[in-house]
C-alpha cells in the first residue's frame, strides 16, 4: 500500500500541492451540471485544511492539448467550488504566475491552478523534468488524489510526486485503492465479476486477470455475440469482432481449465432498429435472426445472472450487459445492479469500476447502495487487468 495523508506529521502552514481530478461537464453557460468529483475530493480538502496547510490544486479540464482555450478554463469550476466550500478559492491564472498567490495564502486557504493541460509539457512522453521542477516549486509535500487519471503518465500525477517529498495518496485515492485491491486480491467467496461492454479487444487484459481471481464470470453486453458466434451461434446483425474469435475460445477453455464458472446469456432482446422503435423480440442468443441485432440480455437471463449474483460475498462489475442508454434496452443492466444491491444489503462488497458501469448505477441506483462506486474509468480499467498506474507507483510505500 501507499502512504497517505493521514500518515504525515505536522503539516500545519505548510504547502499542500494536490492533483484532483475535477474534470466536470460544463453546460453552454460554464454552469457545472454534475458535481460528483468535485464532492469527491472534499473530505481531503477538509482534512488539510483542518491541519492548517495551504491548499494549491492542480486538476485538468477537457483535452486542450497544450493550448489556452478559453472553454477549457478552469475558472468557472473554481466558482462553483467556492459554494461547495463555503469560502472563496483563490483562482491563480497560470503556473508562472503562482507564486505570488501561493505566497499569499493562509493556513487552511484554497487555490485552484489554471487547467494543467495547457501546457504541452504535462502531457509530454518524455523525461524532461523542466516543467514537474515548476510545479515542484509550489509545494512543500504533494499529494495524489485524483484516481482518475492516476493511469497517465503526465507530469502532474507522476513526475511531480518525484520532486516533491513527501508523495502520498489523498482520501479519496486511499479508498480507490484499498476497495479494488481488496475486491481483487482478498476477496471474501464466492467472487463473482460481471464483465459487459461492446468489445471483447478492450476487455481481454481484464478477462485474462479476472480468470485468475474469480469463482464465477458473467459476460454480458456486446461482446457476449463474440463468445456466441465462436461457438457458431447465429446472431444476426449483433456486433461482434470476427478477429477476437479465437481469443473468446481461449478465454472459455482457460475459465474451464481453472474451474470457474462462465455465465452467458442464453436469450437477449433483438430489434431491427437500434432506437428502439422497430420490432423488439426476446429470442435465443444464438438464434437471432438476420436485419436483428441484440442489445439486451433477455428476461431468463436476467434471472440466471440474478441468482449467482445474490449469492456472491464479493462483487465486481466492469460494463453494463445491454445498450442501457436507451430505456427500452435498459431493463436487464437494471436487473444486475438491483441484484447487486440486494447482494450488498445483505453483507457481500460490492466495487463498480469503469465508466458506462458507474453512469448506469448512477442512473438506476444510488451510490451509497454499493460498497465503492469508482471514479475512475480508464484508471480501474487498468487496475482490474493487473497494470501498474504510474501515478500510483510514484508516491511513497507505506512502511
Amino acid at each position: 500500500m501507499k502512504k497517505s495523508i493521514k500518515d504525515l506529521g505536522d503539516i500545519k502552514g505548510k504547502r499542500a500541492l494536490i492533483r484532483v481530478d475535477i474534470n466536470v461537464p460544463l453546460d453552454e453557460n460554464k454552469n457545472v451540471t454534475d458535481d460528483t468529483r468535485i464532492q469527491a475530493i472534499v473530505p481531503t480538502v477538509n482534512y488539510l485544511k483542518e491541519k492548517g496547510a495551504k491548499i494549491i490544486l492542480m486538476a485538468h479540464l477537457g483535452r486542450p492539448k497544450g493550448e489556452r482555450k478559453p472553454e477549457f478554463s478552469l475558472e468557472p469550476v473554481a466558482k462553483y467550488m467556492a459554494k461547495v466550500f463555503g469560502e472563496e478559492i483563490v483562482f491563480i491564472p497560470s503556473v508562472e504566475e503562482a507564486a505570488p498567490f501561493v505566497e499569499k495564502l493562509q493556513d487552511g486557504q484554497i487555490a485552484l491552478l489554471e487547467n494543467i493541460r495547457y501546457y504541452k509539457a504535462e502531457e509530454a512522453k518524455d523525461d524532461d523534468m523542466t516543467f514537474a521542477e515548476e510545479l515542484a516549486k509550489l509545494g512543500d509535500f504533494y499529494v495524489n488524489d485524483a484516481f482518475g487519471a492516476a493511469h497517465r503518465n503526465h507530469t502532474s500525477t507522476a513526475k511531480v510526486a518525484k520532486l516533491v517529498k513527501p508523495a502520498v495518496s489523498g482520501l479519496l485515492m486511499e479508498k480507490e485503492l484499498r476497495c479494488l485491491s481488496q475486491a481483487l486480491d482478498n476477496p471474501t467467496r464466492p467472487f463473482t465479476a460481471v464483465v459487459g461492454g461492446a468489445k471483447v479487444s478492450s476487455k481481454i487484459g481484464v478477462l485474462e486477470n479476472l480468470i485468475d481471481k474469480v469463482d464465477n464470470l458473467i459476460i454480458g453486453g456486446g461482446m457476449a455475440y463474440t463468445f456466441v458466434k465462436a461457438n457458431g451461434g447465429k446472431i444476426g446483425n449483433s456486433i461482434c469482432e470476427d478477429d477476437q474469435l479465437e481469443v473468446a475460445k481461449a478465454i472459455e477453455k482457460k475459465a474451464a481449465e481453472k474451474g470457474v464458472k462462465l455465465v452467458m446469456a442464453t436469450d437477449v432482446l433483438a430489434t431491427n432498429d437500434f432506437s428502439g422503435n422497430g420490432e423488439n423480440k426476446f429470442v435465443a442468443i444464438n438464434e437471432i435472426p438476420d436485419g436483428f441485432e441484440g442489445v439486451d440480455a433477455g428476461p431468463d437471463s436476467r434471472k440466471a445472472f440474478a441468482e449467482v449474483l445474490k449469492s456472491s460475498k464479493t462483487i465486481l462489475m466492469n460494463g453494463p450487459v445491454g445498450a442501457f442508454e436507451n430505456p427500452k434496452f435498459a431493463e436487464g443492466t437494471k436487473a444486475v445492479l438491483e441484484a447487486i444491491v440486494e447482494a450488498t444489503k445483505n453483507g457481500a462488497t460490492s466495487v463498480i469500476g469503469g465508466g458506462d458501469s458507474v453512469s448506469a448505477a448512477k442512473k438506476f441506483c444510488k451510490a451509497e447502495d454499493f460498497t465503492h462506486v469508482s471514479t475512475g474509468g480508464g484508471a480501474s480499467l487498468e487496475f482490474i487487468e493487473g497494470k501498474v498506474l504510474p501515478g500510483v507507483a510514484a508516491l511513497d510505500d507505506a512502511e
